[in-house]
């Protein structure tokens, strides 16, 4: 064990109770397949405690497990926040000095994670909403990046020379 993993026990213990749980939550009403898959994500968040690769694999086959058990949106959502945590979490073991598990990382997961309960709390019945998202999430881009942008001059055609070069 090396010297930084001594110092921080306590993210490997809460990243692997957090990745088991992201897949308890996940197969609760898996069947078939869903079984073999959520087994699967078992091992890898077991195998994550040495590689740490392995723990996007586990993400990966709890995210299979719920395509293809179909859970209810509150276990979706809490296997999803359970997978925010652990991957946030895992990746902080080993790093000396890191802090990965921030206020504003938490406020983040748990604030998106509501977003999407309620989201899929409304059932709306517009066929036609699926089509406004990929407008919304660009408005939303550009809202994001209108501080960063704001100072910038940009090359037009006919008032710069090296436009053309």
């Amino acid at each position: 064990m090396s010297p930084a993993q001594r110092l921080q026990p306590a993210p490997r213990a809460f990243s692997t109770a957090f990745g088991l749980l992201m897949v308890a939550a996940a197969e609760v009403q898996a069947h078939g397949l869903a079984l073999v898959a959520a087994a699967l994500a078992g091992v890898a968040v077991l195998a994550g405690l040495q590689f740490r690769p392995a723990a996007t694999i586990a993400v990966l086959l709890t995210i299979s497990v719920i395509v293809l058990s179909d859970p209810s949106p509150m276990y979706a959502a809490l296997s999803g926040l359970c997978a925010a945590a652990y991957l946030v979490l895992r990746h902080a073991v080993g790093a000396p000095a890191v802090v990965t598990a921030t206020q504003p990382t938490m406020i983040a997961a748990v604030g998106f994670t509501f977003a999407g309960v309620a989201a899929s709390s409304f059932s709306p019945q517009l066929p036609w909403l699926p089509l406004l998202a990929p407008l919304a999430v660009f408005g939303i881009y550009a809202l994001a990046t209108r501080p960063f942008l704001a100072g910038r001059s940009w090359p037009t055609r006919t008032g710069s020379a090296d436009y053309r070069r």
